[in-house]
Order: structure tokens, then C-alpha cells, then sequence
């Protein structure tokens, strides 16, 4: 397993626990929100990006899109009050074995009792019956196989959730014997049959529906691929994203079953960045080899220097104010295991607690992210690239090894695709990457376009790195407007308080064929 080298910086005084934490810098871990009924308000939404959050996942698999469309467009309102950039992720439904509960009335089952999963969608849900959403679901499970039923997976809080044990199968009916006590409650409960392959495709109908309709109109940024197991998934949304003229869209592969572990590798390299959906893995790996799973994904994630983000880590939070320690134990050790994000799911779509589960978790980032040992990360990456490196692997690497030589307060790097930012935020420098995007100019016979804008919100997922939109003129003119464009870059980093008077910043841009990175010295 690789992964397990020292994740904190040594030594680690223990008087440093109880000194205050004062830094200038800004939160490395992005973090992103699901926005729903306790989070769609301008005012709510306003809160949670002045907490940290730099994405905002619309989750497919519950309500409608003309109720996230209303959600998305009180997001611009905010954003535009803010003045902060947010990206969008659609997230799909997928193969998700759901029942719902139309009345909304609570289900109380009771340990030792049995209960009857059916396919007939017309029953309403009760202690005896519950219906799927799935027609071959009695074909797909046998006798002893374990089913797992309820809104929050493998997190610890049973009275919301059962399971159940495959008693025998009739017809299309599945008897069940219940193993623990619990009230459900809510619309959906989510469906999960432990290391079984549900005979549903990844990329369903319905997800098809939304991504051309809600998706296309509003160009996200992202689609959360559920239940991705094969690479064949990727490539098949790949493609569709291509029909739909959402080529630039980018695709995070959820890896949330046994299967898709197994084709972990081949997953990692057509997707842009992985999510470790770590409910559903929790069902389907023993508890003891959940952490391992993180440890090594994560770790092929850094070597390949895509985004992986961490899901289900602070679930009490829905009705609690403070996370358990357990919780924010969990939470810094996926920001040293070298997670690039932190995903909130139920704690802010659902929770009593949005805007503060976004605060502490960047609280607990932050402090993970001040002992980090960024040495041993950046010698783990040169040792995997290997050598002879590549040309942009070689400046990238060498622009981060500048910076901890002369002790840089910021890293700037110009772009217009987010590759060079990206490259180098894979080294994992100690200070945030202000990636200046220039915006490139695409003609057609009908019309003039500049892209950019989606590329620099496409970079609030990638650890480290903040991006700003520049003029165009930066990538049409000469060096007058280079120097222009890193003076705006510079009074933007002293706007934010990452730089101030006699600190260094490592620039990194193109001119012409040629990289060229140097140091500059703030002066007043």
C-alpha cells in the first residue's frame, strides 16, 4: 500500500496544540457543498462560499430540475454579491436502487420482524412492504446476501437506517429479515446490496435527460459520474458530453462499489478527478478496509495528479453543531493523506448546519494543511515521474522547488487552458497557486467567442490553486501587458492578504515557446 509515509511534519511540538493558529494563508483543501432545502437561500448559499466552499454539487437524485434550477440561479445572485467564482457539479443518479417514500411519513421497522422488498412501485411503503425502484432486483440477490437501506450509509447512526438479510425470493418479491431496529424517514432511501452488481446502467435515461436539458443550458463545469465501475462508463459519458457540446465539461468518476475499486486504475486515467464515495464503499468493503482504500486511491490520484476528493466525513452534523472527534480526526487525515477536497453531502444539503459544517471543516483543514509534509510528497512525485522528465513536468516541479528555496508567499501562474496551474499544484507547494486564465478567443463563420471563464472555475477543485480572470489583451499584446497582467495578479494576492512587503512570489508564464519562471520581491 502506498501512502504511508510520514504524513506530518516532524518534530510536532505539543504545546503547538494549544497555540492559536495565525496564518495568512488561505485554505489549500477545497471544499465542496451540496446545496438543497437547508442551503438554496441567497442569503444561505452567500454564507457558505464566505466559509469555503468553492463548488456547489447539485445532487440529481433527489428533486427536480426546475427545483435546482431555481437553487442555481440564487447561486449566481450570490456569487455576484460575493464576488467569488463557485463551480457547478451535476451529479448523476446512476445505478441507484432507490425507494420512495411518496407520503413522507416516517417507516418504523422493527429488529426481528420481516419486510418484503417488491418491484410494484404502486404499493406504498410501510414496515411490511417497501418498493423499489428496480424490476430485477429478486434475480440479482440470493439467500444471505446483505442489503443495507437507508439515508446515511456505514456512518454509525443505525436508527436511520436497517439492515436486512436475504431471506428467499418469490417471483419478483425479496423477503427480508430486519437486524436492527430503525425509523426511516424522509422521501428516498437510498438501496444498497454489499459487493452485488445491479444490472442497471451507469449512465441511465434519466441522467442522459438531465445532462442534455439542465446540464447543456447551463454549462457546468463538472458532472459526478455515480456508481462509475468500469472505464467504459467514463468513455460513454465522455462521449455523450461531446453530443451535447459540453466538451469542455469535466467528469469525476464516483467510486463507490467493489467493482469500480477493482478498476480503479483504469477509471483514473480517462476521468478528470475521482470522488471516494466512502458511503456506499463502507457498505461494500469491511470496516477495516475502508481506510486502506482511501490511502492508496488518494495516493494514485497525486501521482496522477487529478483531484481526488473525500466524501462522508462529518454526517453528525446534520443535527449536531460540532462534529465528533472521530469526525475531525477523519477530516485531517484525508487532508494528509493528499485528498485535493472535502465533499459535504447530507451536513449541507439536509442539515440544521450548513454554513458551520463548511467552517469547520476548513477550520480542520486549515490545521491539517500547516503540518503536511510537503517534502516528502514532492520527493514521492519526482521519484514516480522518473526521469528524463517531460519538459512541462520539469518547469512545473521546478517552479515549486523555487518557491521553497527563496520561501515564497505565493505562486502565480498565467494560463489559458488551467494545465500549467494544475501541473504544478500537483507538486503540492505549501502556498496557494493564483492561476491568472487568459481567455482565448475561438472563431467560427457565425460568430466570436472567448472562453476562460469555465476553465478558471474548473480550478477551484484542484488543491491549492485559486483562479482569477484576466483581460484578453494579456494574450494579444506584448510585454507591456505581461507586466500588466502580473501587476493585476500581484494587487489581487495583496487584496487578499496572501502577500505584503518584501515577500517573494515564483511567476510562471509562457513567452512564446519558451517557459519562464522568476522571482519577484514585493515592493510597496
Amino acid at each position: 500500500m502506498q501512502g504511508g509515509h510520514t504524513a506530518v511534519e516532524e518534530p510536532l511540538r505539543l504545546s503547538s496544540v494549544l497555540t492559536p493558529t495565525l496564518s495568512s494563508k488561505p485554505l489549500l483543501t477545497k471544499i465542496v457543498g451540496t446545496l438543497g432545502p437547508r442551503s438554496r437561500s441567497v442569503e444561505t448559499i452567500e454564507a457558505c462560499l464566505q466559509a469555503g466552499m468553492s463548488v456547489a454539487r447539485f445532487d440529481f437524485s433527489w428533486l427536480d430540475g426546475d427545483y435546482h434550477q431555481e437553487t442555481l440561479e440564487n447561486l449566481r445572485v450570490a456569487v455576484k454579491n460575493v464576488k467569488k467564482l463557485c463551480a457547478v457539479m451535476l451529479d448523476t443518479m446512476g445505478a441507484e436502487v432507490q425507494v420512495c417514500n411518496s407520503t413522507g411519513n416516517p417507516i418504523k421497522l422493527q429488529a426481528d420482524n420481516h419486510v418484503t422488498i417488491t418491484p410494484d412501485v404502486s404499493k406504498i411503503p410501510s414496515a411490511e412492504v417497501l418498493p423499489v425502484n428496480y424490476d430485477g432486483f429478486a434475480e440479482t440477490v440470493k439467500k444471505g446476501d446483505t442489503i443495507f437501506l437507508g439515508q446515511y450509509l456505514s456512518t454509525g447512526i443505525e436508527s436511520t437506517s436497517v439492515w436486512l438479510e436475504v431471506l428467499e425470493t418469490k417471483d419478483a418479491e425479496v423477503i427480508c429479515l430486519i437486524k436492527n431496529s430503525a425509523t426511516l424517514t424522509g422521501s428516498i432511501f437510498p438501496v444498497h446490496i454489499s459487493q452485488v452488481r445491479v444490472k442497471l446502467p451507469t449512465l441511465t435515461e434519466m441522467d442522459k435527460q438531465v445532462i442534455s436539458n439542465w446540464g447543456s443550458h447551463n454549462k457546468v463545469e463538472f458532472v459526478a459520474l455515480s456508481y462509475t465501475r468500469h472505464v467504459e462508463d467514463v468513455r460513454e459519458l465522455r462521449a455523450f458530453l461531446k453530443a451535447q457540446n459540453l466538451d469542455a465539461t469535466q467528469i469525476f468518476a464516483k467510486v463507490e462499489t467493489v467493482e469500480g475499486l477493482k478498476h480503479f486504475d483504469e477509471i483514473l486515467q480517462e476521468a478528470d478527478g475521482v470522488i471516494l464515495s466512502r458511503g456506499n464503499l463502507g457498505v461494500d468493503l469491511p470496516p477495516e478496509k475502508v481506510f486502506l482504500f482511501q490511502k492508496s486511491a488518494v495516493h494514485r490520484c497525486n501521482m496522477a495528479g487529478k483531484p481526488a476528493i473525500i466524501t462522508r466525513v462529518v454526517d453528525s452534523m446534520t443535527e449536531n453543531l460540532r462534529p465528533t472527534r472521530a469526525e475531525a480526526t477523519d477530516v485531517a487525515n484525508a487532508v494528509l493523506d493528499g485528498a485535493d477536497g472535502i465533499l459535504l453531502g447530507p451536513e449541507t444539503l439536509s442539515g440544521l448546519y450548513p454554513i458551520e459544517a463548511i467552517q469547520i471543516v476548513g477550520k480542520i483543514c486549515a490545521e491539517a494543511e500547516s503540518v503536511y509534509n510537503q517534502s516528502t510528497h514532492f520527493k514521492r512525485i519526482l521519484k514516480h515521474v522518473g526521469e528524463p522528465m517531460s519538459h512541462a513536468e520539469s518547469v512545473a516541479s521546478s517552479v515549486v522547488r523555487t518557491a521553497i528555496k527563496v520561501n515564497a508567499a505565493m505562486i502565480v501562474a498565467f494560463t489559458s487552458t488551467g494545465g500549467a496551474p494544475r501541473l504544478i499544484a500537483k507538486y503540492r507547494p505549501s502556498v496557494p497557486v493564483l492561476a491568472v486564465v487568459i481567455p482565448r478567443l475561438k472563431t467560427n463563420p457565425l460568430k466570436w467567442t472567448f472562453t476562460g471563464a469555465l476553465q478558471a472555475r474548473q480550478l477551484l477543485s484542484v488543491r491549492g490553486v485559486y483562479p482569477i480572470l484576466t483581460s484578453p489583451t494579456v494574450a494579444t499584446s506584448g510585454g507591456s501587458s505581461e507586466d500588466w497582467g502580473l501587476k493585476f495578479a500581484l494587487n489581487h494576492g495583496k487584496s487578499m492578504g496572501w502577500i505584503k512587503h518584501n515577500d517573494r512570489v515564483v511567476v510562471f508564464q509562457k513567452i512564446g515557446d519558451s517557459s519562464v519562471a522568476k522571482i519577484v520581491e514585493i515592493q510597496d
